[in-house]
Formats: C-alpha cells, sequence, structure tokens
C-alpha cells in the first residue's frame, strides 16, 4: 500500500500541468508499521504444584516475629523459580529469607499461551503466624 501511495503521488507530480521529467521530487517511501495482532491463543496462568511451607525460624519464633511476606516469582517454563524478589517485606529479615529459601524449592506449572508453556510473573503471599498469640 505505502508504494501505491509514493506511485500515486508521483503520478500526480508528473501529471501535473507544466511539469517537467527534472521537477519530480523523489521521495523515500512511508513505512507504516500495523501495531501486532493480539495473539489468538489462550493465557492460561501459572498455578501452584508443589509448595513445601518454610520453616519458621528460630529466632523469628523466640522474637515473636509475625508478618506477610510478598515475593514476586518468575515462574520459567519448567515450573520453577527463575528470579524471586521480595515485593514486600515483612519487616523482619529472617521470615523474608526464610520465604525466599522455600519459595526457591517450589514447583509449579508454568503459564500457557495455548500449549506453549511461558515464563510469567506471579505474586506469592506468605504469612507467618505464631500459633496461641
Amino acid at each position: 500500500m505505502t508504494i501505491f501511495l509514493v506511485l500515486l503521488l508521483l503520478g500526480i507530480a508528473a501529471d501535473a500541468p507544466g511539469a517537467q521529467p527534472g521537477d519530480v521530487i523523489q521521495l523515500s517511501p512511508i513505512e507504516i508499521k500495523a501495531p501486532a495482532l493480539p495473539t489468538s491463543q489462550p493465557f492460561v496462568p501459572a498455578a501452584y504444584r508443589e509448595t513445601p511451607l518454610p520453616s519458621y525460624p528460630t529466632a523469628a519464633r523466640e522474637q515473636g516475629l509475625e508478618g506477610v511476606v510478598v515475593l514476586g516469582v518468575l515462574v520459567g517454563v519448567n515450573g520453577r523459580a527463575v528470579e524471586i524478589a521480595v515485593r514486600t517485606s515483612s519487616g523482619a529479615r529472617t521470615l523474608d529469607d526464610a520465604a525466599v529459601e522455600a519459595v526457591t524449592r517450589w514447583r509449579s506449572s508454568p503459564a500457557r499461551e495455548g500449549r506453549k508453556a511461558v515464563e510469567s510473573w506471579v505474586e506469592v503471599p506468605l504469612k507467618f503466624a505464631l500459633r496461641g498469640k
């Protein structure tokens, strides 16, 4: 379509009354790119599969520390954590570290686009709470 537009413009310029062959200025074609089409494949998010709970750190238990850690986890095509980041800290480094260590051992079902497994980010909240408190 772009070539058609350029030829049309050149043809109009060449047909203009009194136009000489040297009067026509050759312009580079204008490239018009269409946005990428949305994928027609259905997206299925990653899901938990094997999620062994973290151990409650002894020091945190003795100090009465509790809290919720929210981790950002990049789940790879094999269902394992590729990258883990603490998005929201529990306020206690020992609890945050225990959460990260546990999630490195987790297995998930990877996200899928159609039948193809794809990497995806998920948020994983882990709550550390002492009983009887």
